[in-house]
C-alpha cells in the first residue's frame, strides 16, 4: 500500500506541473500580445486551471497525510520487531544464554517445528513463535561457539561425508523463503493521454452519445449597394457518434487458493485485471479504429506531418513539431496545448548534442542556451518536459510498430479539451455461485467507455514517417 500510494504521490505531482505549466502559458500568451489583462476566455481558462491546482494540492496533502501514517506504522513494527530481536522472551537478558540441561528447541522428536514456527511468525505476527525462534537463535550461537573452543566435535553423531545446499546432499534442509508479501507484480504501462483528454461520466441507459454539429457556417460580406440584397447562405449540419465500448477481464480461481494462501489473491488478481483495463482504456483513445471509436491516431481529416528522412535528427524533427502547432492555430483557430509521443522518443531527443557536444534537451536547472526542448522530470510516462512551449507527456501505450517498416512510432500535439473521454464506474467483482460445481471463483473486472476524438479533427496533429523509425543512441 505505500508503494501504490507513492506511486500516486507521484502521478499527483507530475500532474499538477502539468496544469502549472499550462497555467503560465495563459500568462504567457497575453504577455506576448503585449496585452495587461487576460481576454474573457484567457480569463475563463485560467480560473479553471487555478481550481484544477487547488485540487491537486488537496489530493496532495490527503496522500501525504496517508503516506505519513503508513511510514509512522512500518517504522513502529520495525522498532517492535528490533526490540523482540534485542530481548527476546520477557524477562531473559540480552547476554548470551548457554543451555545445557534444557533440550533444545527444535530438537528431533520435539513437539516444535521449526518451519511452522518460520510461517506463523513471518505471515501472521505469531509472538510464541518468534519467542522460540529467538531462542534456537541463541542456541545455535552458543553451540556453535563451544565448537569453536574445542567444547564439542562438530561433526558428533553425522556420517564423515561433505554436505552441501544440493538436494539429496543436504539441500532439503535449507528451505526457500518465500517473500510472499513483497510479490513481483507485473509491470504495466498507465493511461496518461486517456486521463490528459477532457474526461466526462458517461451517461447511464445508452450504447451511443450524439453530438450535433455545424458543418458549414452562414456568411456575410459587404453589400455591393444599398438597397441590394445582401449575402444569404445557409448552414449545414450533421452530428458526430460515440459508441460505448465494453472493456472486460476476468481470471478463475481455485478456492484452495484463496483459502490457503496466507495473502489475498483475489485483490492482487482484481488489482492486475484493473491495471490492465487502464492500458487498455488509453489504447482505445489512442488508437482504436472502429466505426464511432476512433482513436486520436485514426481521426479522419487530422492535421497530418510527415517526416520523411533515412537518417533523422532532432534538429529536423524540430520544424515539424512547429507544422503541428501551426495547424492546430490555423484549422481550429485556437491553441493546441499538449504534445504526447513514447518514451523512446523523448530519450532520443534528449541524447542529440550540437556540433560542440552540447546537449539540444537541456534539463529545467540549466542555463536554456542553444536548447530546442526543456527537460521536466525525469519519467517513464507522464510529464517529462517542454517543447514549442507547450508541455510534452510520454505515454508507452502509443504504438511503435506502425509505418511499411512496422517500426515506426507517431507525435501526437492536440488541443486536449476538444477530445471528451466518457468513463463509467469500474467494477470489480468475484461470484462463487458460477463455479461451485468445481469449487472456484470467477474474478470479473469491467467498464464502460466512449470516446469524442473526431469533434474537431483540425485540433489534433500526429506526425507520422520514416523520421520515427526506432531510435539509435
Amino acid at each position: 500500500m505505500l508503494a501504490y500510494l507513492r506511486k500516486q504521490m507521484t502521478a499527483a505531482l507530475e500532474a499538477r506541473a502539468a496544469l502549472k505549466t499550462e497555467l503560465d502559458g495563459i500568462v504567457k500568451s497575453a504577455e506576448t500580445a503585449g496585452r495587461e489583462k487576460l481576454s474573457a476566455d484567457e480569463q475563463t481558462a485560467f480560473d479553471a486551471k487555478r481550481a484544477e491546482i487547488r485540487g491537486k494540492d488537496t489530493e496532495l496533502e490527503d496522500l501525504k497525510t496517508r503516506i505519513t501514517d503508513l511510514e509512522e506504522d512500518e517504522k513502529r513494527e520495525q522498532r517492535a520487531g528490533e526490540l523482540l530481536a534485542q530481548h527476546g522472551q520477557a524477562g531473559e537478558r540480552r547476554e548470551r544464554v548457554t543451555v545445557i540441561s534444557e533440550p533444545e528447541t527444535y530438537r528431533k522428536g520435539g513437539q516444535a517445528s521449526y518451519f511452522r514456527d518460520l510461517f506463523r511468525a513471518q505471515m501472521k505476527g505469531d509472538s510464541s513463535s518468534m519467542q522460540r525462534l529467538s531462542r534456537n537463535d541463541r542456541e545455535v550461537t552458543d553451540r556453535l561457539e563451544r565448537i569453536a573452543r574445542g567444547a564439542e566435535k562438530a561433526l558428533e553423531g553425522l556420517e564423515a561425508r561433505a554436505l552441501t545446499t544440493t538436494d539429496g546432499a543436504g539441500g532439503e534442509f535449507v528451505p526457500p523463503l518465500w517473500m510472499i508479501n513483497d510479490y513481483v507484480a507485473l509491470a504495466r504501462g498507465g493511461r496518461v493521454i486517456a486521463d490528459q483528454v477532457r474526461p466526462m461520466a458517461l451517461p447511464p441507459n445508452t450504447d451511443s452519445i450524439s453530438l450535433p454539429r455545424v458543418a458549414t457556417g452562414t456568411a456575410v460580406a459587404a453589400q455591393a449597394s444599398q438597397n441590394t440584397a445582401v449575402q444569404n447562405t445557409d448552414a449545414t449540419t450533421n452530428s458526430v457518434t460515440a459508441a460505448t465500448e465494453t472493456i472486460a477481464g476476468q481470471q478463475v480461481v481455485a478456492q484452495q487458493l484463496l483459502d490457503q494462501s496466507p495473502i489475498n489473491m483475489d485483490q492482487i488478481l482484481l488489482a492486475d485485471l484493473a491495471a490492465d483495463y487502464a492500458v487498455k482504456a488509453d489504447v482505445f483513445v489512442v488508437n482504436n479504429n472502429a466505426t464511432n471509436k476512433v482513436g486520436l491516431l485514426n481521426v479522419s481529416g487530422l492535421n497530418a506531418v510527415t517526416y520523411t528522412d533515412g537518417t533523422p535528427t532532432v534538429a529536423e524533427l524540430y520544424p515539424k513539431g512547429a507544422d503541428a502547432v501551426q495547424q492546430i492555430h490555423t484549422g481550429r483557430f485556437l491553441p493546441g496545448d499538449k504534445h504526447f509521443m513514447h518514451p523512446r522518443r523523448w530519450a532520443w531527443m534528449t541524447a542529440a548534442v550540437d556540433t560542440a557536444g552540447r546537449p539540444l534537451v537541456v534539463p529545467a536547472a540549466n542555463m536554456p542556451q542553444n536548447t530546442l526542448a526543456a527537460m521536466g522530470a525525469v519519467a517513464s510516462e507522464g510529464f517529462v518536459g517542454t517543447w514549442h512551449g507547450l508541455p510534452v507527456f510520454v505515454d508507452p501505450n502509443i504504438p511503435v510498430n506502425l509505418g511499411a517498416g512496422t517500426n515506426e512510432d507517431r507525435i501526437i500535439t492536440l488541443r486536449s479539451t476538444d477530445v471528451i473521454f466518457f468513463e463509467g464506474v469500474p467494477q470489480a467483482e468475484a461470484f462463487r455461485e458460477t463455479k461451485a460445481d468445481q469449487l472456484s471463483v470467477l474474478l470479473r473486472f469491467y467498464n464502460y467507455v466512449a470516446l469524442h476524438a473526431s469533434r474537431y479533427p483540425k485540433a489534433i496533429s500526429v506526425i507520422a514517417g520514416t523520421g520515427l523509425v526506432t531510435p539509435t543512441f
